[in-house]
């Protein structure tokens, strides 16, 4: 979850040597993702740490992973390492990545909640882009009323998730999963404790004829 526009304070988090949100994938990507075609090409948004893209490379997938913190990079290729895996990473702010069109399969961002409301749809805009038609975009972030949980993201609500909003955000998608609920997370030292969810997995519509 590299900060992007405020990456340097994402730096100094990811500075140690445990792993901030742990090694392990998030529970939406481990069970959504028999949805993608054997071999997919993945898009990680603002990958961190590597516990996503590296999970998903174990499968068999082609992972893009885009991090603007140095210090989550050189982990997530320790981990690639370390798990015997391959990664295409890219260092690069996510507001300032070239969405190339219709170039990946799915596309995933776990708990990208850094920007106000603009850089979102930007991002938003971004991934309805550089998904192939068909493609999946699968979205896992927090509920408004998490700012009085605690137990991780930011601390402004306007900058979580709804169910209306993502729907919004992705009209004309096949909505294959959308859903608003409470759960305990124990995801390294960055995600501890009850935590309020938004997740959603669209599909890019295909063209009619």
């Amino acid at each position: 979850m590299g900060g992007q526009g405020d990456w340097p304070m994402w730096n100094d988090r990811y500075a140690g040597e445990d792993y901030l949100f742990g090694t392990e994938p998030s529970a939406l990507l481990r069970h959504e993702a028999a949805r993608l075609p054997p071999g997919a090409e993945v898009l990680s948004v603002a990958e961190g740490e590597g516990r996503n893209a590296v999970w998903l490379a174990g499968q068999g997938h082609k992972v893009t992973a885009v991090e603007a913190a140095p210090n989550a990079l050189a982990k997530a290729r320790r981990l690639a390492e370390a798990r015997g895996v391959t990664l295409d990473l890219r260092e690069a702010d996510i507001d300032r990545w070239d969405w190339a069109p219709e170039a990946f399969d799915a596309v995933l961002g776990i708990f990208i909640q850094f920007g106000d409301r603009a850089a979102q749809d930007r991002i938003f805009a971004g991934m309805r882009q550089t998904l192939r038609p068909g493609g999946l975009v699968l979205l896992q972030g927090y509920a408004p009323r998490q700012v009085g949980y605690g137990t991780g993201g930011p601390g402004d609500p306007e900058k979580m998730y709804t169910e209306p909003l993502l729907h919004d955000r992705f009209a004309g998608f096949e909505i294959l999963l959308l859903r608003d609920y409470d759960t305990d997370l124990a995801e390294g030292r960055g995600h501890s404790g009850r935590s309020a969810l938004v997740e959603m997995v669209a599909r890019k519509p295909r063209p009619e004829g």
